[in-house]
């Protein structure tokens, strides 16, 4: 039998990557997550001026972020130094209404079940459980592109994650209180807070992992001139 080529590998671990939505307690070792990093940082950025700062939290100092977040969540105002979208339209709207229907689908909340979805929004404040946080800023100063190469660290971040045996969750619900996020670690105001991502060992037998998102052919996003 022949050897996997090397996009073989590739497209198997984007196949294998998914947003993880519940964590074993488990710490993942420095080491690992060193490793991480190591494979993160060799991403693509513009002008190669890799924008990202990165804080990680581990043992008490991710009980403590988890515990602000869920009392942000339930008393502080939602404000996010990058603006969320305002709508979801035609076929980006289908996609999100299908994502979100078939997780509830997974986790046994039915349509209408409000304190269920409650529930499950809740989590993400949680941390959905897992033993560690990253939390990625940008330089304020480089407004768009900056967020953009943070945005391919994350996809970098949770691939090498992945390869390594590590579930992660990049979560936009974390900036969505920046105010909170930027007190509690002290983030200087010249920095944006562009997400957080959640990560651990995926806790297997929790319903949530067992919920996979759908891809759109390449036909749909491509158009050949």
């Amino acid at each position: 039998m022949a050897e996997p080529t090397e996009i073989e590998h590739f497209d198997g671990l984007l196949s294998r990557r998914h947003s993880c939505r519940a964590f074993l307690p488990d710490a993942i070792p420095d080491a690992v997550i060193g490793q991480i990093f190591t494979t993160a940082q060799k991403v693509p950025s513009w002008c190669n001026a890799q924008p990202w700062q990165v804080i990680v939290t581990r043992g008490a100092a991710t009980d403590a972020f988890r515990a602000a977040m869920i009392a942000a969540a339930e008393n502080a105002p939602h404000r996010s130094d990058i603006p969320f979208p305002e709508r979801y339209d035609g076929i980006y709207k289908a996609r999100r209404s299908a994502c979100g229907w078939a997780l509830y689908d997974t986790v046994g909340v039915a349509r209408g079940d409000r304190a269920g979805s409650a529930r499950e929004m809740r989590r993400n404040f949680m941390l959905f459980g897992a033993p560690h946080v990253a939390i990625i800023t940008a330089p304020r100063d480089l407004g768009t592109y900056g967020v953009l190469d943070c945005g391919a660290f994350v996809t970098a971040f949770t691939l090498a994650a992945e390869a390594l045996g590590v579930a992660s969750i990049p979560q936009a619900a974390l900036a969505g209180y920046c105010d909170v996020v930027r007190a509690h670690f002290a983030i200087p105001h010249d920095r944006v807070i562009v997400c957080g991502i959640s990560f651990g060992r995926r806790d297997a037998a929790h319903a949530a992992n067992g919920f996979r998102t759908g891809r759109a052919p390449s036909g749909q996003v491509v158009e050949w001139r």
